[in-house]
């Protein structure tokens, strides 16, 4: 099969590999339709390089047609249409049993000190082979995915995988208040998911970028924005003053580590990448590399007594949080990886022919899986519009 694979830093490839096969009783094996590039995959394309293996198959927002099913099998069949969520989970754990299923205790990833582990994710989560191909090996399939209609395409339902219920997870991890204030950092995928769900539920919505094209994809939908170009540093002074001074009630973190605006630690994120992996690992793991700009700029927005949301990825562990503001300012924080199907009933209903969060033609690109090496540079480099892109094997 051909499937898109990892070759060093910014080098990603579509490779002939061996077909997936049935290894446990408990997997299926299905023929993916569609299958995304996530704002996360770019960390594995530049910043993690030290935890991925040449030939590792990328991916983990796949959704496709059950074509094997294992002898333990028992919730689906050949032909069944399934969306497969970002992580792997069995179900029945203590964890899941708490809907926490990131943090699922059959698949642990305890090697290495992590929570369950996920598809096409790096050794940090498993080394599982990852969606980005024309076949996929779902372990743990009873459990690890969402069953959807026939009939509607593909991208009606292919965001159940990560963005959606990401994107809800963080808005309702943030708390805000009926008729309350968010801000949204960063209008990536995720944000943009956000601060659409947000605005669905009422909330006032200010969305925060630099890219002109994420910015109007936000005003289009009617929700506020700030232009980090035109205000950089001042962002906290702007939203307070839209919000009596305040700040908004709630702020989501969409960015994570690809924030721009600390170059001490751009820098050493480079140095890490250049470094032997024996070395770059614990430097990765340790040296504190994170750009921490936009959790700062939540922290400076968001009101006192306020929630913080972080659903943007952060790696490394030395970075200094300012906590005296944070106890000052009485500032609640809340984050994790999005508990996929814990949220899926209260998105479903959403995926109606009123489409009311936009999924039919969120996707701003959609290229035949052999494009991938292309789909990553211009997401990665933001161009051409690029904000999330459908491949199709």
């Amino acid at each position: 099969m051909r499937a898109v694979t990892w070759h060093g830093k910014r080098d990603v490839r579509v490779d002939n590999v061996p077909d997936p096969t049935i290894q446990d009783p408990t997997d299926a094996i299905i023929e993916v339709t569609s299958t995304n590039i996530c704002g996360s995959d770019l960390h594995l394309y530049e910043v993690l390089g030290p935890f991925m293996n040449v030939g590792d198959i990328l991916g983990h927002e796949p959704m496709g047609i059950v074509r094997e099913v294992g002898s333990a099998v028992s919730t689906l069949a050949v032909g069944d249409r399934i969306v497969v969520p970002f992580q792997i989970s069995c179900g029945s754990c203590f964890m899941c049993d708490q809907s926490l299923y990131t943090q699922c205790e059959t698949t642990q990833v305890r090697e290495t000190g992590m929570g369950a582990a996920l598809f096409g994710y790096s050794e940090l989560y498993g080394s599982v082979p990852g969606g980005q191909a024309q076949y996929l090996r779902v372990p743990h399939a009873d459990f690890t995915h969402i069953k959807v209609p026939e009939g509607p395409s593909d991208e009606r339902f292919v965001y159940l995988s990560d963005v959606l219920p990401t994107a809800w997870q963080a808005v309702q991890y943030a708390g805000v208040p009926e008729g309350g204030s968010l801000t949204v950092l960063g209008l990536g995928p995720i944000g943009d998911m956000a601060a659409r769900i947000g605005a669905h539920l009422g909330y006032r919505v200010i969305g925060v970028d630099r890219v002109p094209e994420r910015l109007e994809r936000a005003r289009a939908r009617g929700i506020e924005t700030v232009d980090l170009r035109a205000h950089g540093g001042q962002v906290g002074d702007v939203v307070r003053e839209l919000t009596d001074g305040r700040g908004t009630d709630s702020v989501v973190d969409a960015v994570g580590m690809e924030a721009h605006g600390s170059p001490v630690a751009k820098a050493a994120q480079q140095v890490a990448g250049l470094l032997p992996d024996a070395l770059a690992k614990p430097f990765m793991e340790k040296a504190g590399v994170d750009r921490l700009d936009a959790v700062y700029s939540a922290v400076d927005i968001v009101r006192r007594g306020g929630t913080i949301s972080l659903s943007g990825v952060y790696g490394g562990a030395a970075d200094p949080m300012p906590m005296m503001t944070m106890f000052d300012k009485q500032i609640q924080l809340r984050m994790g990886q999005a508990n996929v199907k814990k949220w899926v009933d209260d998105i479903m209903p959403l995926l109606t022919d009123d489409d009311p969060l936009g999924v039919d033609d969120f996707a701003t690109h959609t290229l035949p899986l052999t494009q991938a090496p292309h789909a990553y540079e211009i997401f990665q480099k933001k161009q051409d519009g690029a904000v999330k892109v459908i491949l199709r094997p």
